[in-house]
């Protein structure tokens, strides 16, 4: 008991030290990264990782951001490596206690290995798509098969010990399908499978614009045009979702009562809950772009419409969830206060000592230097938009510019030159987290 009560004074202690110290959290290591990558900052962007990447606890999220980095550099293979290593490590921890579970409980929930949100889990196998069609395209229809497999999966066992699956209504991910039937197309041959990708488009996502001309498309069993091929503009839109600290304060006053009525009626007082319960918000960045216009060889060509909007999707599963997050960090507090009273039960301290008094100080010490986990996909962008257009066969200037949601320009105009082959697909990527472009366009050799 004497040693328990040691290690409790010792864990309180490097707590508050840690807290005294004030060491930048993953907030801040992200919001510098974020800083850097929306001005266009590439490299310094990727410094940022590279130095927050020295946190262990950090290192899997921000791999995830690096991915996003290494695309938007045009180093696809660098990023379908970054991004499959961290899908099967994300796959080894689920259904399984998480390392650094029970640490957790004695400080808070950073002390648990990340093992990602749903959403994330699921956009990761979107990227690892896109990554592969910015290279030869030969895991694209495997990839793309991946993210409606792995919502389905998510979904199927979402529920608790009660039946309840608060993750039943999921919104699901349309670029999925969408990604699969454009490259099923290009075999000129499997068009029942592309009708039934662009059913699931209209279903999940009826917003967006193209919808309906992808079915009728798909249902007349036509690639392009002789001479003809065709390019599918994917545009990175907005900033995307991140998590900022709150306090939950109905369940700190709930605990705050409760352990009040405890300690005047038991044999043992229990550190009062002064620290608010803090847990994490997922925001989104509020930003300008509402689409990308596209023009080819100076004449317009139309405007990218959402086929995955990630930002309002992720902020409904956590909304769904969230129950879950508090129930874990009040958990985390009453396992902490049972701590305490357990050992100055076991020690004999009086109730009404100057040594209970302290071991209660200690307790709230040890309450207050609690955080929340703001660990999360930093760089993902707020929607994904699409474009597909049919163009003559050979060289063409793609230029690409942000537009507001009213249709007027906001950035300067991005230009590159692509190739378009008689019966093929090219696929081009781009990103404009606000109004200019950040990276290069990227575009596949079909």
């Amino acid at each position: 008991m004497a040693r328990l009560a040691r290690l409790i004074v010792a864990l309180v202690g490097c707590a508050a030290t840690a807290s005294v110290v004030g060491c930048a959290t993953y907030a801040d290591r992200l919001a510098k990264v974020r800083d850097e990558f929306v001005t266009g900052n590439l490299a310094g962007a990727e410094s940022a990782i590279d130095d927050g990447m020295r946190h262990r606890a950090d290192r899997d999220v921000l791999q995830l951001d690096k991915s996003i980095v290494q695309l938007c550099s045009g180093k696809p293979l660098e990023a379908e490596r970054s991004l499959r290593e961290m899908r099967d490590r994300f796959d080894e921890r689920e259904g399984a206690l998480a390392h650094g579970q029970a640490l957790s409980m004695l400080s808070d929930a950073q002390a648990k290995t990340y093992a990602g949100e749903d959403y994330e889990k699921v956009l990761i196998r979107a990227f690892l798509c896109l990554a592969n069609l910015m290279g030869d395209g030969g895991d694209a229809l495997a990839y793309s098969l991946q993210v409606t497999e792995k919502q389905q999966r998510i979904i199927e066992t979402g529920a608790d010990k009660n039946g309840e699956n608060p993750k039943a209504g999921y919104q699901h991910v349309a670029l999925g399908p969408y990604l699969h039937g454009a490259v099923r197309e290009r075999s000129h041959a499997d068009y029942d499978d592309l009708e039934r990708a662009c059913v699931a488009v209209c279903s999940w996502q009826p917003e967006f614009a193209y919808g309906a001309q992808d079915l009728e498309r798909a249902r007349t069993g036509r690639h392009s045009a002789p001479g003809n091929g065709v390019v599918y503009v994917v545009a990175l839109v907005g900033v995307g979702p991140h998590k900022e600290e709150v306090e939950e304060i109905p369940s700190t006053v709930s605990l705050l009562i409760a352990d009040r009525i405890l300690s005047a009626v038991g044999d043992q007082t229990l550190p009062p809950t002064i620290a608010p319960v803090k847990v994490p918000k997922l925001v989104v960045t509020p930003h300008e772009v509402g689409s990308v216009g596209v023009a080819v060889d100076g004449r317009p060509q139309g405007a990218t419409s959402t086929i995955t909007d990630i930002g309002r999707m992720a902020v409904a599963q956590h909304e769904a969830v969230y129950p879950r997050i508090v129930a874990e960090a009040i958990v985390r507090r009453i396992v902490k206060k049972g701590v305490i009273y357990g050992t100055k039960t076991a020690l004999g301290v009086d109730k009404h000592s100057w040594e209970s008094l302290l071991f209660d100080v200690a307790g709230v010490v040890w309450e207050a230097t609690e955080s929340a986990d703001t660990r999360c996909w930093g760089l993902l962008p707020d929607k994904i938009q699409v474009l597909r257009i049919e163009l003559p066969a050979g060289r063409h200037a793609l230029t690409l510019q942000s537009l507001g949601a009213s249709g007027y320009p906001l950035g300067r105009p991005a230009t590159r030159e692509i190739e378009v082959v008689d019966g093929r697909s090219t696929f081009v990527l781009a990103n404009f987290p606000y109004g200019n472009l950040v990276g290069a366009i990227q575009a596949n050799t079909p």
